[in-house]
């Protein structure tokens, strides 16, 4: 069975994180999308919130399921779940320079996983979960930009 992890903080999720997810369960026999934390950022939505989100939005999605994992390196966390690939979404080329670095990380840390770049839909480019949160703080509609069966939450905490 061949199994990627898909990380990110995901805060929240957004549509997409999901184009980049659905496509990663057409290659994939198994989707691991986990919640990771990243000191350079500060989540908004517990990892709690952030996993049931990403449940309730891939719920449709048979082979994808959500985890979380705080305390261990991805590297390793790949090794755990006998991953064989590590799947991250490309915006922009400065996506590119900063997940390049990440994916020789990975690979020295763990040789027998592979990092996967899926170049995300032009519709999305601009998409990222703190535009989203900006964009719902300050009153604008963020339907188009989130999963219906999260928008509401998402309104909720941030007005």
């Amino acid at each position: 069975m061949k199994i990627c992890i898909c990380p990110g903080s995901f805060d929240p999720v957004t549509k997409g994180h999901l184009d980049i997810i659905s496509r990663a369960a057409k290659l994939f026999d198994k989707v691991i999308v986990t919640v990771m934390s990243n000191s350079a950022k500060s989540a908004v939505f517990s990892v709690e919130e952030r996993v049931d989100f990403i449940k309730r939005s891939t719920e449709g999605m048979l082979n994808v399921e959500a985890d979380s994992s705080e305390d261990m390196l991805l590297a390793e966390y790949a090794r755990k779940k006998g991953a064989c690939a590590i799947v991250k979404g490309l915006r922009a080329v400065s996506d590119y320079e900063y997940e390049f670095q990440q994916a020789l990380m990975n690979k020295s840390l763990n040789g027998d996983v592979e990092t996967v770049f899926l170049v995300t839909d032009s519709e999305n480019m601009f998409l990222s979960s703190s535009v989203v949160k900006e964009v719902s703080r300050l009153g604008g509609d963020i339907r188009k930009f989130v999963p219906p069966q999260i928008h509401d939450d998402i309104v909720k905490k941030l007005s």
